[in-house]
């Protein structure tokens, strides 16, 4: 067995109690063997003045619209969708989706995010980029049947469960996979019914948008006079482990049947007030016991993939949607951005303790605005940044020590991703 002892530093325990201790890992099966004091490696990561914490989830991204950044800003949803994004999606090959993917990942390596679940394209590239990165990751194929014909409805759906059936367990088990319709209103009912059933067959989750503006609320509310969620429960959606992202428009009717049925919701703040698509609830599902976590939703609508900048985000928001100063505090914030976000994705990670899987930040307390300390789990909701962060680990293995990448070259990465941006761009 060889071990790593990330050393020196302080923990953050899954109670948020922080403690002085030093974090022993197996790097050969990838797991926490024993959080303690004067513990020993094979080789030591140094935490002096730093804090320990579980590896970011970013729960809900579209990872290669990092390609994407800038081109298309300050415009609803809708028209941003049909009028910029998707004519410039339509012009992605693989090789695009893999630039755009490492680009991601060098993002949320440098900002202590480990694990991720992507709606994208041209899956295998995605899975590709992610074993070179050495990060973790539920991936799916987004399935869009506007403007398409039944036959091309039913092979975009059927290409999203041949994707989760081939790469489930890719990169040494460090790959989910989720069949990933993009929405209740994107595609076509008989085809969402059809291929849900489809992947309940498969054992595969269910992944996909909901609710996140009112244009994806009252169609469904005018024609089958009852809400989304409902309704989706009716095509067979809502199962345990199926997660949806945004869930601005909820009520409380919906909020008790995601706890009903253990779904997750997916909140993504940034993307959310950059859009005007709304005030997601947040402290009213957490109250009806919603397990709800973090997304930064793609580079396209937030810009960066900083999972801290939505810790800041949701609990701002958050107490301006309760119009409560109290709601959403910086504990919630911070458990939705690891342990919520491991629960939803349904990952053993976002917790230290023996046996969880070997996920971690270290973040660097030797700055200004993390001065004075009072209140270690205030700071990281309200004041850390990703570029605080000088370690990344996951699954055992150093991804960034001391702010350098260790998987990836990232100024090759930011080189290639900017060609590979430009040419699609102009193709478009």
């Amino acid at each position: 067995m060889s071990t790593l002892c990330v050393s020196g530093g302080r923990v953050l325990l899954p109670d948020h109690d922080v403690v002085r201790a030093d974090v022993l890992v197996d790097r050969d099966e990838g797991t926490i063997l024993a959080v303690d004091e004067d513990l020993d490696g094979d080789e030591t990561l140094d935490a002096d003045g730093c804090l320990v914490l579980p590896g970011l989830v970013n729960a809900h991204t579209h990872a290669a619209m990092t390609l994407l950044r800038g081109i298309a800003d300050d415009k609803p949803l809708d028209a941003w969708l049909q009028e910029d994004i998707w004519p410039v999606e339509a012009a992605l090959t693989s090789e695009d989706v893999r630039a755009g993917t490492e680009l991601a990942a060098v993002e949320m390596i440098r900002s202590g995010t480990t694990a991720f679940a992507d709606m994208y394209f041209e899956v295998d590239a995605v899975v590709d980029a992610v074993e070179r990165a050495g990060l973790r990751a539920r991936v799916g194929h987004g399935v869009v049947t506007v403007g398409k014909d039944d036959d091309a409805a039913r092979e975009d759906a059927s290409e999203s469960i041949r994707a989760a059936e081939r790469f489930d367990g890719a990169a040494d088990g460090r790959v989910s996979t989720a069949f990933m319709p993009h929405s209740l209103t994107t595609v076509d009912p008989d085809v969402l019914r059809e291929y849900t059933a489809e992947a309940r067959e498969a054992g595969v989750p269910v992944h996909f948008h909901a609710n996140e503006t009112t244009d994806e609320v009252d169609p469904i509310l005018d024609e089958h006079d009852e809400r989304p969620l409902a309704w989706a429960r009716e095509q067979g959606l809502l199962e345990p482990e199926d997660f949806l992202a945004h869930g601005v428009h909820t009520d409380a009717s919906e909020h008790d049947l995601l706890a009903e049925t253990g779904a997750g919701v997916v909140h993504c703040p940034a993307s959310n007030m950059k859009l005007a698509s709304g005030m997601a609830p947040v402290q009213d599902m957490r109250e009806a016991g919603v397990t709800v976590a973090l997304g930064t939703d793609g580079a396209a609508s937030n810009n960066d993939l900083d999972v801290f900048d939505e810790m800041r985000d949701a609990a701002m928001l958050g107490k301006l949607a309760a119009d409560d100063a109290s709601a959403v505090p910086a504990d919630a914030v911070v458990e939705m951005a690891t342990q919520g976000g491991a629960d939803v994705l349904s990952i053993d990670s976002g917790r230290i303790e023996a046996g969880a899987n070997a996920d971690l930040a270290v973040l660097d307390l030797d700055a200004a605005h993390l001065t004075p300390q009072h209140d270690l789990v205030s700071h990281l909701a309200y004041a850390a940044t990703g570029s605080d962060v000088r370690h990344t680990v996951c699954d055992g293995q150093v991804l960034m020590r001391d702010r350098e990448l260790t998987t990836l070259d990232a100024a090759s990465v930011r080189e290639r991703a900017s060609e590979h941006a430009q040419a699609l761009v102009d193709r478009a």
